[in-house]
Formats: structure tokens, C-alpha cells, sequence
């Protein structure tokens, strides 16, 4: 694939240092230590490696990614890695395509307290899934699940949401039996909305009244008690947005759609229009006209403010796992759910991430034969430089 003409990283390296000066009393360390990532992703300053072509025998230097998950660049081999140990979870069934999205009142309060709400999101959103399912009235069965959390609209405004690929059926109660769901319909989404309202709103009343909650600025008043009984009265009374999607066509359409969704950063680098004069422009589609093709202009600054809005708190995981597809006890319940279900295979084809084709003879593969450290790579460049100007 070709380099796209611009990168986030020129973005940053253009008026990272402007925004810094500008917002320092805002930022948290979080986002410097982003923005001196991509800044500095496969350049001299992180080290790289010299390459072989297996075939004719190229060489040529490579340098060493920063491996931030916010970073446009990095998150390819990371993505194809996490696809080949999901692929071996994947079972003859149908899945489906669920997103919980908190409403725009919420958001400011999102935005204050990261960790909080995205958990909350989370849990509220998982619980939902898996009582609706556990009813007898709608499927009676134990699903699993994953969830992605997504932070990000298309034109990189504050907009959480978590995409939830979830299997078509479940156990029984008593594990003994496979339930499937109905030919492409999953659980009633007025059910899954109010259910999903009320489990969120009830976690954060108790977070709330412990006063875990940051409410700053626009927020103040909402410590007094009467206002914030007035501001929860207004979030139960709207209508939560959860949207169910057509089932997945089969396990392939699902790895596509991991492929995409899984390991996304905020805006990838083939959006990215045009840089000058302080302004960024980039495509983005406006999901409320038609889901059109549009171009936005924004000053640099503004662009890096926007993007950092969706850098997550040290640690947080914004991929999950439910039902039976938890952690703790994932490879007992899917050997379970294969005994009770036709035996299928799925082979998915993944190169090595360190490799890639050769740009001399375009047939073989470039692999690594040597570390090098900065301070090697900058001798290599000087060493160039020196024969270059010599001849």
C-alpha cells in the first residue's frame, strides 16, 4: 500500500509544539507522550532494522514503529495478530452487529470523567445484552460477545459508542444445549434501549452519591443535588440510541468487520486532504444527509485538540469480552458450544507483520537480518551523505 501523501505525524511535527504552548495547562501527560509518539513513529529517533529481500537481495533500513494504539501507523500488525487468535474463537453461527451510543447530554460529563463512563458504557451495555438474552421471552440462552469502544465521530467530535459483535444464540441455563436466535432477528431494540437506559443512569446515580464524579465548569451546578435530580430527570426521559445491524452474512463478513473496526484510531491517514497555512482539511461523511462524502476545513490546532479528545486513560482496555466468550473461562465454554454445534474450520491467511515486498524486484519479501539502534542509523545516514557527495 502507498504512503498517503499527508500523515497525522506531519500534522504534529508542523504544529505539535504551537498546540503544546497553547494548551499546556489543559494536557495531560497522556497527551504529550501521544503527540511525541507519532511525532517521532518510524523515524531515525526510535531505531529500526536493516532488511534482506529473500529473493534478490535488497537491502534497505527500516525504521522502528512507536506502537501507541492512537498512532494511524500502528496498528496493522497489531490488528493482524489479534484477528489470527479471534479467528480460532469463531463458531458456525450468525452474529450480529449491536452499538449502544450514550446521548449528547452525556457527553460533557464523558468527557470529565473518561474512565468512569467508558466503563460504565461497558458494563451497562454488556449487562443489557446478556439479561435481554438470558430472558426466556426473547432467546432464554447465554451469548458471547465483544465489544469495541469507539470515542469518535467522523469529523472527530466527542461521540462514545461501543460496537458489539454478538453470536446468534447461546447456551441453554444448564449448558446441556444450543439455542439459535431467529432467522435475522436478534432481541427487540426498544427493549435493549430502555433496559440499557435505565442499567447506566442507576450506576451512575451510585457513582454519583460516592462522588467519583468530576464536575467542572459548565458542570459545577450539577453538584448541588436539585440540579442533578433536574439533569437525570431529562436523561430518563430521552430515547437511548441502540442499533441493531443485519446479521453478518457468515465468520468471514465478521472478520472483515473486525478488520475495520477493532484497531481504528480517531482519523486514519488516507482522510487527510491537505495541510497549509495552518489549515487541515479532511473527508468525512455526514451520516445525518445520506451518509454523504464531505470535506471539512480546520485550523491545525483545532484538528489536534479534536484528535487528542479521544486519547484513553493509561490502561483502560477498549476491547472486551462477555458471556461466554469472558476471559476466565472462554476455551471451556467454546469447546462446550463446538460439542453442541456442526464442526467447522476457518483458515486465515496472515503474513509475518515484520515483512513486507521487496520494492527492487517486487516478488520477494523483505525480512530482517539486523537491529539498529538510533545512533547506528544516524552513522548510516552520515556515511551516505558523505560517499553521496563524494561521487
Amino acid at each position: 500500500m502507498n504512503r498517503p501523501p499527508l500523515e497525522v505525524a506531519d500534522i504534529v511535527r508542523a504544529y505539535g509544539d504551537d498546540f503544546i504552548e497553547q494548551y499546556q495547562g489543559a494536557m495531560k501527560y497522556e497527551h504529550i507522550k501521544v503527540l511525541g509518539a507519532i511525532r517521532r513513529c518510524r523515524t531515525a529517533a526510535l531505531g529500526g532494522h536493516r532488511d534482506r529481500c529473500d529473493r534478490c537481495g535488497h537491502r534497505a533500513i527500516s525504521y522502528n514503529s512507536c506502537r501507541s494504539r492512537n498512532c494511524p501507523k500502528c496498528q496493522a500488525a497489531a490488528r493482524k495478530q489479534w484477528l489470527a487468535d479471534r479467528t480460532a474463537e469463531l463458531l458456525p453461527v450468525c452474529y450480529f452487529h449491536v452499538v449502544f451510543t450514550l446521548p449528547e447530554s452525556l457527553r460533557a460529563l464523558g468527557l470529565q470523567n473518561k474512565r468512569l463512563i467508558h466503563g460504565l458504557l461497558f458494563r451497562a451495555s454488556a449487562e443489557t445484552l446478556l439479561e435481554a438474552a438470558a430472558d426466556p421471552r426473547h432467546l432464554g440462552a447465554e451469548i458471547g460477545f465483544l465489544s469495541v469502544l469507539h470515542t469518535w465521530g467522523q469529523n472527530l467530535l466527542y461521540h462514545p459508542h461501543v460496537h458489539c459483535v454478538v453470536s446468534g444464540g447461546g447456551l441453554t441455563p444448564d449448558r446441556s444445549g444450543w439455542i439459535s436466535t431467529k432467522p435475522g432477528f436478534f432481541l427487540p431494540v426498544r427493549v435493549l434501549s430502555r433496559l440499557f437506559r435505565g442499567k447506566f443512569l442507576a450506576y451512575l446515580k451510585r457513582a454519583y452519591r460516592r462522588g467519583h464524579l468530576t464536575l467542572c465548569g459548565r458542570l459545577h451546578n450539577l453538584s448541588q443535588r436539585r440540579p442533578w435530580a433536574a439533569w437525570l430527570r431529562t436523561a430518563y426521559g430521552q430515547d437511548w440510541v441502540v442499533y441493531a445491524k443485519r446479521p453478518f452474512g457468515g465468520p468471514e463478513q465478521v472478520l472483515r468487520y473486525l478488520a475495520r473496526y477493532t484497531h481504528r484510531v480517531a482519523i486514519s491517514n488516507y482522510r487527510l486532504l491537505s495541510m497549509s497555512q495552518g489549515l487541515v482539511t479532511f473527508r468525512w461523511r455526514d451520516y445525518a444527509h445520506g451518509n454523504k462524502s464531505r470535506k471539512m476545513t480546520l485550523p491545525a490546532r483545532e484538528f489536534l485538540r479534536r484528535f487528542l479528545l479521544h486519547v484513553l486513560p493509561r490502561g483502560f482496555v477498549r476491547i472486551r469480552h462477555f458471556g461466554f466468550l469472558a476471559n476466565r473461562h472462554r476455551d471451556a465454554m467454546l469447546s462446550q458450544c463446538r460439542k453442541l454445534l456442526p464442526a467447522i474450520s476457518y483458515c486465515v491467511a496472515l503474513r509475518a507483520a515484520s515483512s513486507y515486498t521487496c520494492p527492487q524486484c517486487h516478488i520477494g519479501r523483505m525480512v530482517i537480518v539486523e537491529r539498529l539502534t538510533a545512533a547506528q542509523i544516524q552513522w548510516e545516514q552520515a556515511r551516505s551523505r558523505v560517499f553521496d557527495n563524494s561521487s
